[in-house]
């Protein structure tokens, strides 16, 4: 038999453990669609595509149609996991059973580092920004202001915190909706803008034509590209406190991917249809040198205030994301056992101080020795994304195995394209990996992320023990289909 028990209906105690306990499901569709929205387009977008637009030019919008497809894929197989299993510790819980116990040791550490990593950039940020307002204020004034805010958040509830991340995501939304909607009326009417003859899709072929660095700076672009996307696999850990889990989380899974990547690509093709590509450079947002280019005085607070709201909402999903997942790792043994205790209000209070003394920490680091801090901690964030991803594929390759061998239901939300499909992002996340070993600038990520797995390693072999050794046992929510089949599937 394997690791994950066949059956349907409520989570049970199993094996002297409960899952989710203490948490309560206060996650409605709307919350866990923009939190994955919160999480995955941030600073990434407003300040960090500067640098994919330089590397690849225009052929970059390929390069984010490409590697949005690819996290639709991960996004699909977690999702079929999830559906299953709606638990807590999500991927990481999954990985132990259907992996191995050190598996999911890896990939729980390793997403809530890479979720502190993060925080600790934004909130870093949020300072720089509050600068532009106020400039004789010390920096980490404000970056102690926005970790205590935070952590009042994350202690209050999970329906509250949801609801304040809805209204966060929705004004950077509303604020790249308006861009794009702004930027077109600019290329169609010209508002007597100077080169307006120059503007449109034209632009994109003008200055080098769409590959401008060949194909090597569109392969190149990949190992930005793809951290972009890093954070949506926070959809994962909302089950534990998703309403109606089997009904809500396919919804978002299949919205949130795609919602993202029309996001990146139709921002990106609006800013180089005014602004040629090669007059965006790494030194400002390119939201801030589009405004520029047209006259718009007002583009740097309106800018700012956008920034602020970005990072707040960013911060906000990554602490909660990263508590969830600690909790998680406790009921399987892999984390302090403390972990696992919640508030009357559902709130997993331990892993909530845990972060936010670790997000305290971190900008205490930053501050004192900021180039080593951001060089390593940002080599080991890009490491972290596509270590985790290649976990939750593993995983799902594994149960799918495994749902044959038992003759199990089949289930209620398949991953399309199986098995090709799997096997084909797998192949393309490797390629990746390649890219980052190979790419200069980007090549010392890759030494970093050894070096972490194996500092987990060592702390596994040291610290777990008894439950932690042992894979998780999963519980199968798994109903039948209308159809009554009751095979495995095979889809």
């Amino acid at each position: 038999m394997s690791s994950a028990d066949s059956g349907s209906g409520e989570a049970t105690t199993h094996d002297n453990h409960t899952e989710n306990v203490g948490l309560r499901r206060g996650l409605t569709a709307r919350h866990i669609r923009f939190m994955a929205l919160g999480s995955a387009i941030g600073t990434g977008l407003f300040m960090g595509s500067s640098e994919s637009i330089q590397t690849a030019g225009p052929s970059v919008l390929l390069a984010y149609i490409i590697g949005g497809a690819a996290v639709f894929m991960v996004m699909r197989a977690l999702g079929e996991m999830l559906v299953r299993h709606p638990v807590s510790g999500s991927f990481g819980q999954f990985a132990s059973s259907y992996l191995h116990p050190f598996a999911g040791f890896l990939v729980g550490w390793t997403f809530v580092f890479e979720m502190v990593l993060v925080a600790v950039f934004d909130a870093t940020a949020v300072g720089v920004y509050m600068g532009f307002w106020f400039p004789g204020v010390l920096r980490w004034i404000w970056v102690l202001a926005v970790v205590l805010f935070i952590a009042a958040i994350n202690m209050i509830g999970v329906k509250v915190f949801g609801e304040l991340e809805f209204w966060f995501a929705l004004i950077k939304i509303v604020a790249i909706i308006a861009l794009i909607a702004a930027g077109v009326a600019i290329i169609i009417f010209g508002f007597g803008i100077a080169d307006h003859d120059q503007m449109g899709p034209r632009a994109l072929f003008d200055h080098g034509g769409a590959f401008p660095h060949g194909f090597w700076g569109l392969l190149s672009s990949f190992t930005i590209v793809m951290f972009a996307f890093g954070g949506i696999e926070i959809i994962g850990v909302t089950a534990g406190e998703a309403q109606n889990p089997k009904k809500v989380l396919p919804a978002a899974i299949n919205s949130v991917p795609v919602r993202i990547l029309l996001f990146y690509v139709l921002t990106l093709g609006v800013i180089m249809c005014i602004l040629p590509w090669n007059q965006i450079t790494s030194e400002i947002s390119p939201f801030v040198a589009i405004f520029d280019s047209v006259g718009f005085s007002a583009a740097a607070a309106i800018l700012q205030v956008v920034l602020i709201t970005a990072a707040l909402s960013a911060i906000n999903a990554d602490i909660f994301g990263a508590g969830r997942m600690l909790h998680g790792l406790a009921e399987q043994g892999q984390a302090p056992r403390s972990f696992a205790h919640t508030t009357r209000n559902g709130v997993p209070v331990m892993t909530v101080i845990t972060m936010i003394v670790a997000l305290l920490v971190g900008v205490l680091l930053n501050y004192l020795y900021p180039d080593q801090a951001l060089f390593l901690l940002g080599a080991l964030a890009t490491f972290a994304t596509v270590l985790v991803w290649l976990v939750i594929l593993a995983a799902h390759i594994r149960m799918k195995r495994v749902l044959v061998q038992e003759n199990r239901l089949r289930s209620e939300f398949p991953m399309p394209l199986w098995p090709v499909g799997s096997w084909a992002t797998v192949a393309f996340i490797g390629f990746v990996i390649v890219m980052v070993g190979i790419v200069p600038d980007s090549r010392p990520a890759l030494w970093v992320g050894l070096l972490w797995v194996a500092a987990l390693w060592l702390a596994y072999v040291a610290f777990v023990r008894g439950e932690g050794r042992r894979p998780y046992q999963l519980i199968d929510h798994t109903e039948p289909l209308r159809a009554g089949r009751h095979n495995a599937s095979t889809d």
